[in-house]
């Protein structure tokens, strides 16, 4: 299988992603016996509850630092010390300080609702695919809502993939009134390229969370959290029926690689030129959470 290559916003260049069980994802994606397993055992909730409650264990701590110095994190961004973590999962969904993640200040900006690799439909009416063309879902398979569905049928998309290395907490991309959680359940099959690029309808199987922003700006949009394997939760913290400012943390993911996607109305966002460029030609944009996605139509 090919190496998986992104743009990196901030080194305006590409790279080559370090895939956290490389060997792993290959091995159940890639062949007969893995594909077995992932029937059998991987994609079943339980297996992710398992691996969840694991990564909760006292013991766990013993492979933060070297989790750290293999993927060149910088504590310095840590709200913690990375010793006084109790647990890999609490260093999974840690905190970070608040200058570590500046929010985007133009009033008329749309932010990324989390750090990771950002792939745009600009119009989804048009749209050829996401990592391979010709490869695409249906947003009524998506969101399990056919009123939505058509209400959204010609809007425009962020997907948003967090890899295990990446800080885990989810933000809103604009200020408005957030309204309640749904949950949509599923499997949890990896949201890795690996895995997505065999079969991209997985983001509309998989268990997943949808909740509404109204905003008065931008209009209504649609913020949806994608569970994946070995993730053991998706935790909001947000309080439903509030007024919440861009860049407010809205929840966090438990151990795994995951994904957000954000789904704007017709006529209403017009994404930036280093996402759309990149997104045409099938390759993610690396870029922080609180850095500015697109603007106001």
């Amino acid at each position: 299988m090919e190496q998986i290559v992104y743009y990196n916003r901030y080194l305006q260049c590409s790279e080559i992603e370090q895939v956290y069980g490389d060997n792993y994802l290959r091995w159940t994606y890639g062949t007969f016996a893995g594909k077995l397993a992932l029937a059998a055992a991987v994609k079943r909730a339980w297996f992710s509850r398992w691996y969840g409650w694991r990564m909760n264990q006292p013991a766990t701590r013993d492979k933060i630092a070297p989790f750290i110095q293999q993927y060149g994190l910088d504590a310095s961004e840590f709200a913690k010390r990375p010793e006084d973590f109790a647990h890999f999962n609490d260093f999974f969904y840690r905190k970070l300080t608040a200058a570590a993640r500046p929010i985007n200040d133009d009033p008329n900006s749309i932010v990324f609702p989390a750090d990771g690799r950002h792939l745009c439909v600009p119009d989804l009416s048009q749209a050829e695919g996401l990592f391979v063309k010709g490869q695409m879902f249906s947003l009524r398979s998506l969101l399990r809502d056919d009123k939505l569905a058509q209400q959204y049928a010609g809007g425009a998309l962020i997907l948003s993939r967090l890899c295990p290395l990446d800080y885990h907490r989810f933000h809103f991309p604009a200020a408005g009134q957030a309204g309640p959680t749904r949950v949509i359940n599923g499997p949890l099959y990896s949201v890795n390229p690996i895995a997505l690029c065999q079969n991209i309808r997985i983001l509309t199987t998989n268990r997943r969370t949808l909740s509404v922003l109204q905003t008065a700006r931008f209009g209504q949009i649609l913020l949806m959290e994608i569970g994946a394997t070995c993730v053991g939760g998706i935790q909001q913290t947000y309080t439903a029926g509030t007024q919440v400012a861009k860049g407010d943390e809205k929840g966090y993911f438990y151990f795994g690689g995951s994904s957000t996607i954000t789904i704007f109305e017709p006529g209403r966002i017009r994404f930036d030129a280093d996402l759309v460029d990149n997104s045409a030609q099938h390759r993610e944009l690396y870029a922080h959470m609180g850095d500015r996605a697109g603007t106001g139509s």
